[in-house]
């Protein structure tokens, strides 16, 4: 069942409910982090100002695209906030893990984004083209100021709750967009 909404509205409903759940993400670790992992603090509070910057540049691209915010934006707050205290709680190595689980994950559907976007959505395109350049820097930051390759669980589990989280707030619609983007 698809639904009445069209494609560029679905992307950008979805997009801007994600970095509302990374912001929750940041600002929760980077509480926590004063305590556990202070050498993140700098990191972790450029990557909120990042999210900040994303979700508004989504919010702004939604009116002329017929897009609203997702109706279900307190579980991607609560996700976040929860997500962002356990890893916090787990500590450094906890919290670069769920960086790149995340950033990962949306790294894959800005991909097919783009694609779909290409020639057919030129300030979506561009749009998304630089917030995914900003998201690849923060799983390449993390990655890069690992101690080691533990919690590799924690990254797989990260990954399929920020799918779920993005199949729960759509209502499925993200396996249906994604099927769409691509054929597109």
């Amino acid at each position: 069942m698809a639904l009445n909404v069209t494609i560029p509205a679905r992307i950008l409903r979805v997009n801007h409910g994600g970095e509302h759940g990374a912001i929750s993400i940041y600002s929760v670790q980077i509480f926590v982090a004063r305590l556990r992992a202070p050498d993140l603090l700098p990191f972790l509070q450029e990557a909120l100002e990042h999210e900040c910057s994303h979700r508004r540049r989504f919010r702004e691209l939604m009116p002329d695209r017929a897009s609203k915010p997702c109706r279900m934006m307190w579980i991607w707050g609560m996700g976040g906030a929860v997500l962002g205290l356990v890893t916090g709680v787990l500590g450094r190595e906890a919290i670069l893990a769920c960086t790149e689980a995340v950033e990962t994950t949306v790294h894959h559907h800005l991909d097919d984004q783009i694609r779909w976007a290409a020639g057919r959505d030129a300030e979506m395109h561009r749009v998304i083209s630089d917030i995914q350049r900003e998201e690849v820097a923060h799983i390449d930051w993390a990655a890069g100021h690992r101690r080691g390759r533990g919690f590799r669980w924690l990254e797989r589990l990260i990954g399929a709750a920020t799918e779920g989280l993005i199949w729960l707030s759509t209502r499925g619609d993200s396996v249906r967009l994604a099927r769409e983007l691509a054929v597109a």
